[in-house]
């Protein structure tokens, strides 16, 4: 008896359920036995014993001295670039998407120029550019490198979000407006922005986790005291824990992103239920306020 086929693909019958399960199977072995062979290999390195990974949780000298110092100079520094990026990139977007072809024109140059350079080498340049114009402490100039080259590609790249996500609205929301009398920047704010925000989210959010990411690259090059530049001074002072240290910091910056996309998760479910639960209706009145000044939407009481 054949299997009933679905919309999307076949049902698959006995014989390739089992030729699933075995593929599957030789899979999870596969990876069982490269876990058993980094773990055999690490433990022959002795980095598996307790004296390596003790510090972590006996120690409150390794957190205060490096961890915690590190991962705040981390949070500073990407959260000082997603909060700048996120509207410079909007007003990027937006401005892609303008009728005057110079404004679209300056905005597009802008956007393909800065995302085609790897953001590693935004940083030595603005690096270099504080030392050589600026008065900037050395202190903090590392700092002020990784945020420029951080805010200069993000914010291209999420041009492009925001640019994709109102062209992927219906024209009729643009027409709607429209003819109801909005201006093109009341279209924008009030009509297209708030409606592609959610469809935009997911997307945003994953460039909000490259941000957190990236800001590493500071310490490879800059000399930046963010959370991955903290692992060789600890291994450094704690018996060589490479690989322990590398641990502890991979975990951190997952709880970091893992914070991040739940917040954003919880954001967008929040959006979406406000969507389909509202009810309200624009009045006549809200709606001659959107309206050009000057212009009325039906008779006023002096032409009636």
């Amino acid at each position: 008896m054949k299997s009933k086929p679905t919309v999307l693909y076949d049902v698959p019958g006995p014989r390739a359920r089992r030729r699933n399960l075995l593929w599957t199977l030789l899979f999870v072995v596969a990876i069982a036995a490269v876990v058993w062979w980094v773990m055999v290999s690490l433990a022959e390195k002795n980095q598996l014993e307790w004296a390596k990974w003790a510090p972590f949780f006996t120690d409150a000298r390794l957190w205060e001295t490096y961890i915690l110092p590190a991962l705040k100079n981390t949070v500073i520094a990407s959260a000082l670039a997603m909060v700048i990026a996120l509207p410079l990139g909007a007003f990027l977007g937006i401005s892609r998407l303008s009728e005057h072809r110079w404004v679209r024109g300056a905005a597009g140059t802008v956007v393909e120029f800065f995302r085609a350079i790897p953001v590693l080498i935004l940083m030595l340049f603005a690096d270099a550019a504080y030392s050589e114009f600026t008065d900037i402490s050395p202190d903090v100039r590392p700092l002020y490198a990784v945020v420029t080259g951080l805010v200069l590609y993000n914010a291209s790249v999420l041009a492009e979000v925001v640019r994709a996500g109102i062209l992927s609205l219906p024209s009729g929301q643009t027409d709607a407006a429209k003819a109801i009398g909005m201006r093109k920047g009341q279209t924008m704010t009030y009509v297209l922005l708030p409606q592609a925000v959610t469809a935009m989210l997911p997307a945003l959010v994953s460039q909000l986790v490259v941000i957190v990411k990236d800001t590493a690259l500071g310490g490879a090059m800059l000399g930046f005291s963010e959370l991955l530049a903290s692992v060789r001074p600890m291994s450094a002072n704690y018996g060589a824990n490479t690989i322990a240290c590398f641990t502890v910091v991979a975990v951190i910056f997952v709880l970091l992103n893992f914070a991040l996309t739940t917040f954003a998760s919880r954001l967008e479910g929040r959006l979406r239920r406000g969507k389909r639960s509202t009810g309200a209706v624009v009045g006549a009145g809200a709606v001659e306020e959107l309206a050009t000044p000057g212009e009325h939407l039906g008779p006023t009481d002096e032409t009636k």
